[in-house]
């Protein structure tokens, strides 16, 4: 599905996502998330809702308004898109 309006990513969803692919790239999981988050597009909306529940557990890692930007983030399709650009850039950065 190709949507010609760009995605507004917010400083903040931006500085979470390259939070968590960093940390994917840095603990070997970045395969794995890759393939999880291919599987898992066409739930997007419905992951980024469940994202909203966890946000009490997720609080070691992300603030919990970092958290809920980055659900509110996979909320369009396209941000899915973006979440697997960073995790790819983060990989080939560690790769150099």
């Amino acid at each position: 599905m190709s949507n010609s309006a760009p995605l507004d990513v917010t400083p903040e969803q931006a500085a979470s996502v390259d939070k968590v692919a960093e940390f994917l790239v840095r603990f070997g999981l970045s395969t794995p998330a890759l393939l999880t988050l291919e599987t898992m597009r066409p739930l997007s909306y419905v992951g980024s809702q469940f994202m909203h529940m966890l946000t009490p557990a997720m609080s070691t890692f992300l603030t919990s308004s970092a958290w809920h930007s980055m659900a509110d983030l996979l909320e369009d399709r396209r941000g899915m898109d973006y979440v697997l650009e960073r995790i790819e850039h983060a990989q080939k950065e560690q790769q150099r």
